[in-house]
């Protein structure tokens, strides 16, 4: 199927999954391939288009995974692929340590126009991936303040490289890799849906602001404490989403202490909130962070991340100190500035609240429906279904989760797992989708859960 019919198309699986010619290149990928880098899904992709796939065998997959929240553009965007394919005919590479080159200094003030940290005039650099984002943020935090630590929050994500990795909640991640670096340290973050029994929400939120204030006066004082890192919505820990007067106390106890606010944006930005960043929301608010990272939908799927702060906390370092080979590479900074031009052009902010409000009704109804679905929560286009055995027990039920997802995708949707117990089904559908496929993939997900519950 040609692209441009692929975009419009709605799923449909042809073989049985995998099929034969999936199967072989799984086969040949379990011999070349280290198992640790681990796929659970029964396809192999040929080809992409907006919000679908199809595989080597001609099935068609509706993605609601898109990378773990790079493709809110969507598969091929023809925009990113001409931009790509004009700047690949001047030059591939060239790094900024070395020679200067347009297309990162032009998305560069792109991002200090829509990126919304508190402090102005704003700069941003350039790195590969959300992991080498969150290092550089902790290295400039650091060297901002003379602090040593950096406070994290139970449940968080923040990568896989020995820095971010410890950052990270889920020992999932980090099991047997050990030792760490020294100066992290963790704090509860405020899951409602789990709050303390017989707590009200805002009762809850006061409750997590103290647990706050603990973590100054038992694990790190205020006067070690570079920065609070946090994610505006908790990804892997369950799609979990900081309840904005829990933000704005916080911002308050930095300020209070000189602390650093870093918002970890990397799966939340580019339109997947209702906003170009859920910060936006916060900013409305008052309470802006200092420092932001954004990765994963920057750049359509080329590897790009970015550190934006305040030029005076970036002028606190030294000439040198940040950089590398491949950050800010010319192929990737085009592909960010038609991602931005497009999220702003074709209004995907207004089109991720539109979704958003489609799927969540769609959502709170299975919750009358289903009793194992427990909770329905997040910000715009980023929801999560969090599924228990027993809503008065909240027992998680990740086998139900883990059987939604494959039954899903053998009927062409793909959707994926999260949460600290693998309970929560994530809904991160390219902000591209079109009506009739966010109606298709709501009928898919809704039918397995109605033919697996009632089974158990």
């Amino acid at each position: 199927m040609d692209t441009e019919l692929l975009k419009d198309a709605l799923p449909k699986i042809v073989t049985e999954l995998p099929g034969p010619q999936a199967q072989a290149l799984i086969e040949r990928r379990s011999t070349a391939i280290p198992a640790t880098i681990a796929c659970g899904y029964p396809c192999v992709i040929a080809r992409g288009a907006g919000a679908m796939l199809e595989d080597v065998d001609g099935n068609i997959f509706l993605d609601w995974v898109g990378g773990v929240g790079v493709l809110n553009l969507g598969y091929s965007h023809p925009k990113v692929v001409a931009a790509v394919s004009e700047q690949a005919l001047r030059y591939f590479h060239g790094m900024m340590n070395i020679v200067t080159h347009q297309p990162y200094i032009a998305l560069a003030e792109q991002m200090n126009r829509i990126v919304p940290t508190r402090s102005t005039p704003r700069q941003t650099m350039f790195a590969n991936s959300g992991a080498e984002a969150i290092e550089n943020a902790v290295k400039l935090a650091r060297g901002a303040t003379g602090r040593p630590n950096i406070l994290v929050f139970n449940g968080a994500f923040h990568g896989r490289t020995l820095m971010a990795v410890h950052m990270t909640g889920k020992r999932a991640y980090s099991e047997g890799l050990g030792p760490f670096p020294d100066g992290v340290y963790r704090v509860d973050f405020p899951y409602l849906y789990r709050r303390p029994e017989g707590m009200s929400e805002e009762e809850a939120v006061r409750y997590y602001l103290t647990r706050l204030e603990d973590a100054l006066l038992q694990a790190s004082p205020p006067a070690q404490t570079a920065a609070f890192v946090l994610e505006p919505v908790q990804g892997e820990g369950g799609f979990i989403p900081a309840p904005f007067a829990w933000v704005e106390g916080l911002r308050a106890l930095c300020d209070r202490h000189g602390i650093l606010l870093i918002a970890d944006e990397i799966q939340t930005g580019f339109a997947r909130s209702g906003k170009m960043f859920v910060s936006n929301w916060w900013a409305e608010g008052g309470f802006a962070p200092d420092i932001i990272t954004s990765a994963k939908s920057i750049a359509a799927g080329l590897p790009l991340s970015a550190v934006t702060a305040s030029q005076e906390l970036f002028d606190s370092l030294p000439p040198g100190l940040l950089g590398g080979t491949y950050g800010g590479n010319p192929l990737a900074c085009v592909a960010g500035l038609e991602v931005i031009a497009a999220i702003e052009r074709d209004g995907l902010c207004e089109r991720s609240a539109e979704i958003a409000e489609r799927a969540r009704a769609a959502f709170s109804s299975w919750q009358e429906e289903f009793e194992q679905l427990g909770d329905v929560r997040g910000i715009g286009g980023m929801l999560g279904m969090e599924f228990v055995k027993s809503r008065v027990s909240k027992e998680p039920d990740a086998a139900l989760v883990t059987a939604i997802v494959k039954h899903a995708a053998q009927r062409g949707l793909l959707v994926e797992a999260a949460g600290i117990y693998g309970n929560v089904l994530r809904f991160l559908s390219p902000l591209v989708i079109t009506d009739l496929q966010l109606e298709a993939g709501l009928s898919i997900l809704h039918d397995t859960i109605a033919q697996l519950t009632a089974r158990a």
